[in-house]
């Protein structure tokens, strides 16, 4: 065989070792593992996984509502216990005692008034109560400064009577400077010879 016929022989052989291996390497490349399939205890973990983790979103959106609920129900009990403390206040500085011309004598329905606002500050311990003594316009200004007082004094002792202590009671007299009603007939006096009442904390 001629040198030239060898050569072409060997190359032709590498040409063919060559496209065996290409073609072995492609079908390796081709190929494709199968993909793995979960198994039903995979699947039935993972559903109940889905499950605990909604039920779980469920308790706490539900929680968070009741906690909404039982403070917007403090807030409304706080409020209304506010408006009740504010209307008992009116009250009790909207009720005056009267008395008679000329007089610091306390009449038996001055006395039940008063036995209604000594409940009250019972009830009350942290209020005090400031009491003031007036009268109509009759009378000197000095006279009527002085009956003013003495009408403040019979509602002070009337309440340490009933229990209140007199640290919680002040007097004041205003006389006939203060009228109720600027009126100068006896309707008007009537009205003006008052003891009237305001608390203080």
């Amino acid at each position: 065989m001629g040198k030239k016929m060898m050569t072409s022989i060997i190359v032709l052989a590498f040409i063919c070792s060559s496209f065996l291996l290409m073609t072995s390497c492609a079908k390796k490349q081709i190929q494709v593992s199968e993909p793995v399939q979960p198994t039903t205890q995979e699947v039935k973990a993972g559903e109940d996984e889905a499950k605990a983790a909604e039920a779980a979103k469920v308790a706490a959106e539900q929680e968070a509502k009741a906690r909404e609920e039982a403070e917007r129900q403090a807030r409304l009990r706080e409020l209304k216990a506010a408006q009740k403390l504010a209307d008992e206040i009116r009250d009790f500085e909207s009720e005056f005692i009267y008395f008679a011309f000329d007089k610091s004598d306390l009449t038996d329905k001055s006395k039940s008034t008063l036995r209604e606002k000594a409940n009250w500050l019972r009830d009350n311990g942290d209020y005090s109560v400031t009491i003031s003594g007036n009268c109509d316009e009759r009378g000197t200004a000095e006279y009527n400064l002085a009956l003013g007082e003495r009408r403040a004094h019979a509602a002070k002792k009337f309440l340490m009577g009933l229990g209140i202590s007199e640290k919680r009671l002040a007097t004041i007299s205003y006389g006939e400077e203060r009228p109720v009603d600027p009126g100068h007939n006896e309707e008007a006096w009537a009205k003006n010879r008052n003891a009237q009442f305001t608390l203080n904390k």
